[in-house]
């Protein structure tokens, strides 16, 4: 019987450390910070993976996973588990097809506040509000879109190793909401380029000389500077019915979001980051002087 005892008894069985792997920003509560990691996380829990998920907790925390690639419609990872050599993870889902991308393009496009913030590199928080109009699921609707394999002998779906990967790509998408449309098919650099071509399609066709009617009663009249440097500076008659209704834009800083980090520092500091500041500041100032609000 003790024989038997000693051959049926199986230790805590530890993952061997990995030096500089791959940790979770969060190491207690919940994994992933924006609303599209948290999206993630609850897609996967909605399928009925929430113990299984919870195995890799402890894995994606204590930086058992080496590596993780994010290509289109699949994620590659090695993972260090108990064994000497790292299992490796694959994680597929299904990209949209070039037709289903094609009605998610004109569904962002139509919507110049989506536009906006895409061109710009910002993820909208209500991105799905597009993939919904053109009836195509951004994240997987069900846990058959999810293709995955783990070199790993354990037979749950998802192991550990699988569900360490799914909380490392939510941390992902804290730091590129992007990764979600590669995964599906397209990068931030396909997807911007086909917003730029769409909203030009939407562009009036009028000439400039269309959009400007010239009064010739007053075509060649001028008035000599010297005969109006009292008044140059006041507000003519003709502006009287003229109404501003200043706001702050839609996106912050857009035309620097779009141009990315200038090539050269300041410091350690890119000028881009250090004109955003400027950028904020200005814009506000102006906000303020033109509602009439005292500085803050």
């Amino acid at each position: 019987m003790g024989r038997w005892s000693d051959w049926d008894y199986y230790g805590p069985a530890y993952p061997k450390p990995v030096k500089d792997g791959i940790k979770t920003k969060s190491q207690r509560g919940e994994i992933g910070e924006t609303w599209w990691s948290k999206r993630w996380i609850g897609v996967l829990h909605s399928f009925g993976m929430g113990a299984r998920l919870d195995r890799g907790r402890s894995y994606a925390r204590k930086g058992q996973v080496i590596s993780i690639d994010v290509q289109k419609g699949v994620v590659t990872a090695k993972v260090q588990g108990t064994r000497a050599k790292p299992y490796s993870v694959e994680i597929e889902l299904k990209p949209l097809s070039e037709k289903d991308w094609d009605k998610v393009a004109d569904a962002m496009a139509s919507q110049a506040v989506f536009a906006a913030k895409l061109l710009s590199g910002e993820m909208p928080r209500n991105i799905e509000e597009a993939f919904a109009e053109a009836k195509v699921p951004l994240f997987p609707t069900s846990e058959r879109e999810l293709a995955t394999d783990c070199s790993c002998p354990d037979w749950a779906n998802p192991c550990k190793h699988i569900a360490a990967v799914y909380y490392l790509l939510a941390e992902r998408f804290d730091d590129d909401p992007f990764i979600i449309f590669k995964l599906r098919g397209r990068t931030r650099e396909e997807i911007i380029k086909v917003l730029r071509e769409k909203r030009a399609q939407t562009l009036p066709k009028e000439s400039v000389s269309a959009l400007i009617e010239v009064d010739s009663s007053q075509e060649g009249i001028t008035v000599p500077l010297e005969e109006c440097l009292d008044t140059f500076w006041e507000v003519g008659e003709a502006l009287n019915p003229f109404t501003v209704n200043p706001r702050l834009p839609e996106v912050d800083n857009a035309i620097l979001k779009r141009l990315g980090d200038a090539p050269f520092t300041i410091g350690k500091r890119n000028v881009a980051s250090l004109l955003a500041r400027a950028y904020t500041a200005a814009s506000s100032a102006a906000l303020q002087k033109a509602l009439g609000e005292p500085p803050a």
